[in-house]
């Protein structure tokens, strides 16, 4: 296996991952209709993986399969100023609990750092458990702000979970 910065051909390979795992992560928090809606070559058009992009992406690939992937950069917004923020960290639900997910969350953080964060934010949405024990059982804690968000339409609650770099 090999992690590597993410390149535009990795585009739908990437995006078939991220739907693969929200399909299965989020089964019994969002509604399976719109879940199978998702369709991987549209959200393909959303990444942008080139050289000058603001954030990182890196996957773990094997044979040149992507298997896993995680994305992270500046965090948005005039209150992040100087923070990092985890975007995105999603397996291939076939190799969850493989060590995968410690592997990208560790790129993750080492980029962060090398831009010279030494703090960082993700947001987890409520009732993930799965995510949540990750998190804490890498350093991140729930730092009780919570935000309101939309899916689809149906509402959501995320929490923010922080730690030092």
């Amino acid at each position: 296996m090999e992690v590597r910065r993410a390149v535009p051909a990795d585009a739908l390979p990437v995006a078939e991952v991220h739907v693969r795992a929200w399909r299965v992560a989020y089964a019994e928090l969002l509604p399976p209709p719109e879940l199978e809606k998702l369709d991987p070559r549209e959200r393909a058009t959303r990444y942008d993986f080139s050289a000058g992009a603001a954030q990182a992406t890196f996957v773990a690939a094997e044979a040149d399969a992507v298997l896993g992937f995680a994305t992270c950069g500046a965090r948005d917004g005039e209150s992040g100023a100087g923070e990092g923020e985890l975007r995105a960290l999603y397996i291939d639900p076939p190799h969850w609990r493989t060590g995968l997910g410690r592997v990208l969350l560790r790129y993750a953080e080492d980029h962060m750092r090398g831009l010279g964060f030494q703090h960082a934010v993700l947001w987890v949405l409520l009732g993930n458990a799965a995510a949540e024990r990750f998190y804490l059982a890498h350093g991140w804690r729930a730092d009780d702000e919570r935000r309101h968000e939309r899916f689809w339409g149906v509402p959501v609650e995320v929490a923010r979970y922080s730690r030092e770099l």
